[in-house]
């Protein structure tokens, strides 16, 4: 599957009118000014995939074994990707050093990452996890949403990404996979489930269990499924 090209940041200082940009759904640029400083703001609606690694700094892990962890996520995410249907190279990465932030554009369905990408990225994690020692294995939390996105020249912001970053990093979600056996844990937030994930027969709706968020500013509910190896796996 093919899609259009996420938006080209634009300069902070730009006067002259805004060149078209293609975008895939919905986007739009505005030009914002703020006494004699002109902004001109690249926006589009993406669906938000974060993920992070679980316990990346944990002190037995030396330089080399992040390195190869961090070759691995992106190797997975990749795989998980396009085995789900999504071209990873239509989509805009965001490196986090521990994890990725992925911005899919628009015209992509989201029922492909609710239906196929949490399975794909298992047996992902599980391949490379069968090929490595223990100290260079991934454990993934993986947190979806999707709005309206900002872009600069220094990259991307918005009230959406904010609120993915939440669900990902909360003590909710992260307890949940310290007490399990779990690869791949799965958040999606209230918007995501009840738009996409319910509606479909794929998506094992069933297996997510509902939570209650609260970190930094964001309080709210999100669903969590955890996603285990098979028993013979490893």
């Amino acid at each position: 599957m093919t899609s259009s090209p996420l938006p080209e940041p634009r300069g902070p200082n730009a006067r002259s009118s805004p060149e078209p940009v293609h975008l895939a759904g919905n986007g739009a640029l505005l030009l914002v000014e703020a006494g004699e400083e002109h902004l001109t703001l690249t926006t589009a609606h993406c669906t938000i995939v974060a993920a992070d690694i679980v316990g990346f700094g944990q002190h037995d892990r030396n330089n080399t074994n992040q390195v190869r962890i961090r070759h691995g996520m992106y190797k997975a995410m990749q795989a998980a990707f396009d085995a789900a249907g999504i071209t990873w190279l239509s989509c805009q990465h965001d490196d986090r050093g521990d994890g990725v932030l992925v911005f899919v554009p628009a015209d992509v369905p989201k029922r492909l990452l609710a239906d196929h990408l949490p399975n794909a990225l298992l047996e992902a994690l599980v391949r490379h996890n069968q090929t490595h020692p223990p100290r260079e294995r991934i454990r993934l939390r993986l947190a979806l949403h999707a709005g309206e996105v900002n872009y600069d020249p220094h990259g991307v912001t918005g009230s959406a990404i904010n609120h993915t970053c939440r669900l990902l990093d909360a003590d909710v979600l992260r307890n949940a996979v310290a007490g399990s056996s779990a690869v791949l844990a799965v958040v999606g937030s209230a918007w995501f489930f009840d738009e996409v994930i319910r509606h479909s027969e794929l998506s094992q709706a069933r297996a997510y269990r509902r939570v209650e968020v609260s970190n930094k500013e964001t309080t709210t509910h999100a669903w969590v499924r955890l996603l285990r190896p098979p028993r013979n796996s490893l």
